[in-house]
């Protein structure tokens, strides 16, 4: 709106010479005016701009006044249009009660009783004028109040929505990080119930002569199936781990393989499983236990796409490629791992998404939408690319590229019965482990290798044998025990008894790593595991 309509006076005068005089009045102050024929086009006039009104009581005599009260009472918050009411002689409020129903109607309204001399008109115009910017100002400051109003609520909004989902990422890292912390204690405990287990069966292969085929099929089976536990413990360890990926040469065919009673299990026996693996597929460079992790979560995304069944392929082959830029994977030889579903599949959108971290199409509690984020970190971690491809109705394909190690090593070790009794000359050894049972088998295995055993159920009373066992040689502990662990309980003997050789046995972390520079042997474990781990001591013959 113009400063020269917003202040304009708008003349409804339509008898005479009234209007001509009171413009070239209005003029001659420096005020700008408009006839108006009608009170219709008042009104038009009045909706464009204007400052105020100069208005004769006749020319609403007599007059449909509806279009002018329905703009009146129509007006915005800020506004309150001034009106000029010129009357006739003794036409005022005083004498002329019936000029109240203009007063009511017109609101804003200055009467003025004719005649008048010109300084009294221009004094009203100008204060109606000054009235109409004081509107104006509150107007501004009004839109200027909503404006920051919104945008203060949309501020409000969003740090609500930022917070809700800062909150809810929250949950589920605490989540996360509360089962990766239940898995471990569990995974603890059932190592702990599986070394007696496979400790025994361990023995009994090896020390008795067994000829009924039933027997040693029996014993063969439990001991297969202690193994299989024990590697399902492991992939829980690794879960609950947290620590920087150890990469070393792995077959990953192999490592599917391994998988398969795992991966069944978890995906429910609606849906059909399918190993494709190449003949002399070479080994890939990665993370052992990260990278079952990331294949079982790609398999659990796959059973969710497929409510109603469906088939699952895992399949791996080698592959040499040159750049790919959409991959950003360099030329060279890898291992490429590919999870195929006959699910629901994904949109354009949904797929563009698909890795983002905490991004989820699953309903509230079952999904963290971590698990895609977290294979696409280990690809890119392991030197590899992570790839989705995927159309609605027609199921997804998730392709995960490994390096190909340029060292080959030969397959782990399978069953610890296979694995050979080292020669070495019987020691005295002190044995100490909070667990009843597990230090009954280990001193058992230990005894069998032809050692003696000194048994101390922890810390203190061990450190009390040693000053009482001057003939100890060597010294195997738990980790994990209670009021003292096995790292403190060697520090003390180091400083007791300088030099003396050192076994770490532990049920609760998944590698092999030193702890306090101590050598380790995670339960369970059979006869040739802890023969090999004791010449590892030094105390061969």
């Amino acid at each position: 709106m113009t400063p020269d309509r917003s202040e304009r006076a708008l003349i409804l005068a339509p008898r005479g010479r009234d209007s001509e005089v009171a413009e070239a009045m209005l003029r001659e102050a420096g005020l700008t005016s408009l006839r108006c024929a009608s009170i219709e086009d008042l009104v038009r006039e009045m909706e464009i701009g204007a400052g105020f009104g100069l208005i004769t009581e006749e020319s609403l005599r007599n007059a449909n006044l509806q279009a002018l009260a329905r703009w009146i009472d129509q007006q915005p918050d800020w506004s309150d249009f001034p009106f000029i009411l010129l009357t006739l002689r003794g036409g005022g409020l005083e004498r002329n009660p019936a000029a109240a129903r203009y007063l009511q109607m017109l609101g804003n309204v200055t009467f003025l009783e004719r005649p008048f001399h010109p300084t009294t008109l221009i004094s009203l115009a100008q204060s109606a004028r000054r009235a109409r910017r004081r509107q104006y100002d509150a107007r501004a400051r009004l839109e200027e109040l909503r404006s920051l109003t919104a945008e203060l609520e949309r501020r409000v909004e969003q740090r609500t929505a930022e917070r809700q989902a800062a909150l809810e990422q929250l949950h589920e890292a605490q989540k996360l990080e509360t089962l990766g912390q239940l898995t471990g204690g569990v995974a603890h405990d059932f190592n702990n119930l599986l070394m007696p287990i496979i400790g025994a069966l361990d023995m009994l292969q090896r020390k008795l002569e067994i000829k009924d085929e039933r027997m040693q099929r029996w014993i063969a089976n439990a001991m297969q199936s202690s193994e299989r536990a024990k590697t399902l413990v492991q992939r829980l360890l690794g879960f609950a781990r947290r620590q920087e990926l150890q990469r070393r040469p792995i077959d990953v065919g192999a490592l599917v393989s391994g998988m398969r009673d795992l991966i069944a299990s978890s995906v429910g026996p609606t849906i059909i499983l399918q190993l494709k693996a190449d003949a002399d597929l070479p080994q890939a460079m990665a993370d052992p236990n990260q990278l079952e992790l990331a294949i079982l979560n790609l398999c659990v995304n796959a059973r969710d796409a497929m409510p109603d069944g469906g088939s699952l392929t895992i399949q791996t082959q080698v592959m040499t490629t040159g750049p790919r830029p959409g991959l950003r994977l360099a030329a060279g030889e890898y291992v490429q791992l590919s999870v195929i579903d006959t699910g629901a599949g994904m949109d354009a959108e949904t797929l563009a998404r698909a890795v983002e971290p905490f991004f989820s199409t699953k309903e509230v509690g079952r999904g963290t939408g971590l698990g895609l984020s977290m294979v696409h970190g280990l690809a890119a971690q392991l030197g590899g690319a992570f790839a989705l491809s995927s159309e609605p109705g027609m199921g997804t394909k998730a392709e995960l590229f490994l390096p190909v190690s340029s060292e080959q090593r030969p397959a782990d070790a399978g069953p610890s019965a296979d694995i050979p009794i080292m020669t070495q000359r019987p020691l005295s050894i002190l044995l100490v482990d909070d667990e009843d049972l597990v230090r009954g088998a280990t001193a058992d295995m230990l005894r069998m290798l032809g050692h003696e055993v000194v048994e101390a159920e922890g810390g203190a009373q061990a450190l009390r044998m040693l000053e009482s066992e001057k003939q100890v040689e060597a010294v195997v502990t738990d980790y994990k025990m209670p009021g003292m662990d096995g790292a403190e309980l060697a520090d003390l003997i180091r400083n007791a008894r300088p030099g003396m050789p050192m076994l770490l046995i532990s049920g609760y972390t998944g590698t092999a790593d030193p702890i306090a520079g101590l050598p380790r042997l995670n339960k369970p474990f059979g006869l040739g595991e802890l023969a090999h781990a004791l010449h590892e001591l030094g105390m061969q013959p």
